[in-house]
């Protein structure tokens, strides 16, 4: 049995957001050219787009080539890197949407936040994200996540600091 304890365990950060993960949250998106920060496979820029956003969805370095012109990050970064990119976000200034897991809040990096107004969404179910090893969907994949994730939200406005989708 693979564990973290073994060599067998592969770690990597693709997982892809499926696009009811955006659907459930489209009436908290505010209508301002969003950038999808993370690439992926590039569906989930797609997904947006087709739910009636402006959105910005290339390959660019998130840490040291943000486009020009943009309002927002909505977007599901690699959660291995989740302290790089809530200090980046702390840097840019600038509303977010991050779908991360939940258990991140716990951390210390997100106690920068504490005084910020951060937000938060939760999702009425796991979001199940789609896992690629070397950019296919592995043989036998089952669409399931074990961790529960929040929309980490700022300067959003929403009506409530913790919304709990129905």
């Amino acid at each position: 049995m693979a564990g973290f304890h073994t060599k067998t365990f592969m770690k990597h950060d693709d997982y892809m957001t499926p696009k009811h993960a955006w659907e459930d949250i489209k009436q908290y998106i505010p209508k301002v050219k969003i950038w999808e920060a993370f690439y992926g496979d590039g569906e989930s820029g797609n997904y947006l787009k087709e739910l009636g956003f402006d959105v910005i969805h290339e390959e660019r370095d998130f840490f040291t080539e943000p486009p020009e012109e943009w309002g927002m990050i909505v977007s599901n970064p690699p959660f291995s890197q989740s302290k790089e990119v809530m200090n980046k976000l702390l840097e840019y200034d600038k509303p977010f949407i991050m779908i991360m897991p939940s258990s991140k809040i716990n951390t210390s990096y997100f106690r920068a936040w504490k005084d910020k107004g951060l937000q938060i969404i939760i999702p009425r179910k796991r979001i199940h994200f789609v896992k690629l090893v070397d950019g296919e969907i592995p043989d036998k994949y089952k669409s399931c996540c074990n961790f529960d994730c929040f929309y980490y939200c700022y300067k959003i406005n929403l009506t409530r600091d913790i919304i709990w989708l129905d």
